[in-house]
């Protein structure tokens, strides 16, 4: 998820019905922003990852995860040598951070947070996946076409996927499939998590450069979030485009509530969109809510139904070099924190 920070207006989005929702459809949730966690500390971020049972929130950030209490938001400690961190999980027992930098997955102990293994990947590893089903975590390597495979028992690696073009996020079926973007394609791509091999490849047109992508497992509906503005829906089974809703600039990530019925895309330009699933295909823009700018990357607790999602100020870029021709904005150091909507 290596974006571009650009200097983008805070703003409401376009709210507009995608396909008209039935009259009696029940009302979409109000959010608020309830609470901001400051974190402090200098340099970028990109995903977050919430451990409800653990009871705690995992922040990628300057090279080291920033372990944060979940029910106070307090820094209890850090997962360090994580260089070019972007996505962290924990299952059975372990972490696991992509290390987009060094081309490898750092496995760590939640209970001591010290680092027990490392295991090379493709180019770039961005997003993280654990797959219940399969019992693995798949590294999505974006400056490859591939995927590594972990197996989750031992952190160690039993496989490559190969998806044909540069892989975002993903999600799981819980069933045996997993779903990719494929962020330079414009596509969806599925396959088998044991066997590996791709299943479908679906376009997302109008949707261009997804990033973010979310499951109704329920409904097999699935929400990709592109760069141009546009949260395409696919049937999870054939791949037919069901619906596109406009949705804010700069968005990186999307997740699906089950209990809310809603698709909420975090969105840079300092929104969140809330989109009301009425049934199977009925969908609709029920909320814009004004977050801060940067706020690209979204996590969800199932459990309690809030949202995290992390950032801080950014200002100027600095000057262009010829080795930097298009440098990002600036990060006032300290800001960093994380937002609690609910």
């Amino acid at each position: 998820m290596i974006r571009l920070l650009l200097p983008l207006l805070l703003g409401a989005s376009c709210v507009a019905q995608a396909q008209s929702a039935p009259k009696e459809a029940g009302p979409a949730p109000d959010y608020r922003v309830a609470a901001t966690w400051a974190v402090g500390g200098a340099g970028g971020w990109d995903y977050l990852y919430v451990d409800h049972a653990g009871g705690r929130v995992y922040a990628s950030h300057d090279g080291e995860v920033a372990v944060l209490d979940l029910a106070t938001g307090h820094k209890v400690g850090v997962v360090p040598n994580t260089a070019g961190v972007h996505g962290i999980v924990v299952a059975q027992g372990h972490g696991f951070v992509s290390c987009g930098r060094t081309n490898a997955v750092v496995v760590f102990d939640p209970a001591t947070l010290q680092v027990t293994a490392t295991t090379p990947t493709g180019v770039r590893p961005d997003a993280l996946l654990y797959d219940e089903f399969s019992g693995r975590v798949f590294a999505f390597n974006n400056g490859a076409t591939t995927a590594t495979v972990l197996d989750a028992a031992t952190g160690a690696a039993v496989g490559t996927a190969e998806l044909g073009g540069a892989p975002e996020a993903a999600v799981s079926d819980g069933q045996g499939t997993v779903f990719v973007n494929l962020e330079d394609k414009s596509e969806v791509v599925a396959f088998d998590a044991k066997t590996l091999v791709v299943k479908h490849r679906w376009p997302l047109g109008p949707g261009a450069e997804p990033s973010g992508l979310a499951l109704d497992r329920a409904h097999r509906r699935l929400f990709s979030v592109c760069g141009n503005e546009k949260m395409v829906v696919l049937d999870a089974d054939t791949g037919q485009r069901v619906a596109v809703l406009p949705i804010g600039s700069g968005v990186d990530g999307v997740v699906f509530d089950v209990g809310r019925q809603v698709a909420v895309s975090s969105n840079g330009s300092g929104t969140i969109t809330v989109v009301k699933e009425d049934g199977p295909n009925a969908f609709r823009v029920a909320q814009t809510l004004a977050t801060a700018r940067g706020a690209r990357t979204i996590a969800l607790d199932e459990a309690t139904h809030r949202l995290y999602l992390p950032t801080a100020d950014l200002g100027p870029a600095p000057a262009p070099t010829p080795a930097v021709p298009h440098p990002r904005m600036s990060i006032v150091p300290n800001t960093f924190r994380v937002l609690v909507v609910e």
